[in-house]
This record gives structure tokens, C-alpha cells and sequence, in this order.
């Protein structure tokens, strides 16, 4: 398949495009960019890139009556992520983990609810209303491919103290966004959402780019190349 190129050397994709293709094309040609761009907010096309290991993201262009709204598949040179048997629970977190209780889509629907608190914790710089919109029908569509899912934190009190959503792909859990009210609650949130993971089975935790909090965890960074071939394997699991 021929892909298009734009002036800013970025791939130009349209939703008919293969997305296992357009990824092992990446890997061959040595695609410099992270982002590709298209125009394309059909849930069906956003729900097959996450399914073929993108991390689709969106900005907003221009402003006013020029204002664009740009869908951007991203695929990391540089991808963390956190087997299970390598998770690291400091003390501290340790003894506060008892005091808080983590409930996911399997408890409780909270979806909604932690994407307008990601929201306006982080602004919608990336998470814009049509990529939000999409994969809130890629989560209503029971014949897709990936399943958009969150956890929620509750403090003793019953109160909403931490969450974060992500994307669900075979047995791979993918983050997106996160945020915590308390101190201390969002590291206990991942550590629950961790063991969380490795009880029901999954492969591994995608966690996207990479940051020093996320090595605290005991996660790594895998290349492309490496991170596309262990999420295929995944694919069948869950």
C-alpha cells in the first residue's frame, strides 16, 4: 500500500488504511515521526489503531472558524512498560494501600465519570471532544475490537480520591490519562491497578511514554519493534 507523505514528513492516513499494515510499514521503513495524522474520527477506525498498538491521540489546530481538530495515531520509538512479576511496592505505599479500595468497569461503571476528571485535571490539549467522543462509541459498540475501561479509587470514606482510563486490547491494558486528589493516592491507584492486571491475567501494562515515576514500579523501555511483537502475542489472551 502507498501511504502520503505531508510537507511536515508525516503520514497521512484515511480510515481504509490497514493498521497491522501501516504499523509493520513503520517499522520497516524506519519512520522517524511517532505521530501519524489523519482526519478520520470514526470510532470504527480509532478502535482498529488501538487495536494494532497505537496510542491514538488529537490536537486542535488554528483558532475560531480555522480551528481543526487533527486525530493523531501515535506509535512510541520508546514504549514502558511493566511485567507484572518486575511490579516494586515501596513501604510507604504498602501501608497505605489497606487504606483505600480500587473498583474497575467489572465493579462499577465509572467511565465517564474519571475521563471529565482527567479532563480537568490536564486540560484537552490531546483528549478533545471528537477523540473523546469516538472512544466513548468504541466503548458502546459491542462488536469492537478493544474495550475503553477505568479504575477508581475510594478512600475510606467512600470518597473518589484517585482513577485513570485506558484501552483494553487483548491481554494488554493500556494507559491514558490518570489523576489523584490526595496525596499519595494516585501511586497506591497504579500499584492496586497493577495487581489488578496480573490477577485477571493480562500480559503486561502498557504505559506509554516514558517517566521516572513509572520506573519507580518496576517499569522499562522496550523499542517499537519489540513492544509490537510482545502486544501481537498478547492479542489472544483475555
Amino acid at each position: 500500500m502507498l501511504y502520503r507523505i505531508t510537507q511536515s514528513g508525516h503520514l497521512l492516513v484515511d480510515s481504509y488504511v490497514d493498521c497491522d499494515d501501516l504499523i509493520d510499514f513503520i517499522l520497516a521503513k524506519g519512520y522517524p515521526e511517532e505521530f501519524c495524522l489523519s482526519l478520520d474520527f470514526s470510532h470504527e477506525f480509532i478502535d482498529r489503531l488501538m487495536k494494532s498498538g497505537f496510542l491514538v491521540m488529537s490536537t486542535d489546530i488554528g483558532e475560531g472558524c480555522d480551528s481543526q481538530v487533527i486525530l493523531m495515531p501515535k506509535h512510541h520509538i520508546m514504549r514502558t512498560v511493566l511485567f507484572f512479576e518486575n511490579l516494586h511496592i515501596g513501604k510507604t505505599v504498602k501501608r497505605l494501600l489497606p487504606k483505600f479500595e480500587l473498583k474497575s468497569d467489572a465493579d462499577f461503571d465509572m467511565f465517564d465519570t474519571i475521563v471529565d476528571r482527567c479532563i480537568r485535571t490536564h486540560g484537552d490539549d490531546w483528549l478533545t471532544v471528537p477523540l473523546i467522543d469516538s472512544i466513548k462509541n468504541v466503548r458502546s459498540d459491542p462488536q469492537a475490537l478493544t474495550r475503553p475501561f477505568s479504575f477508581a479509587l475510594y478512600n475510606k470514606s467512600g470518597n473518589l480520591a484517585a482513577g485513570e482510563f485506558g484501552i483494553i486490547s487483548g491481554g494488554v491494558y493500556t494507559s491514558y490519562s490518570g489523576y489523584y486528589d490526595e496525596s499519595n493516592a494516585g501511586r497506591v491507584q497504579m500499584i492496586l491497578t497493577a495487581l489488578y492486571l496480573k490477577e485477571h491475567g493480562f500480559a503486561f501494562w502498557d504505559l506509554g511514554m516514558p517517566l521516572d515515576y513509572k520506573y519507580s514500579l518496576g517499569a522499562h523501555d522496550i523499542d517499537t519493534k519489540e513492544f509490537i511483537r510482545i502486544f501481537r502475542d498478547a492479542q489472544n489472551i483475555n
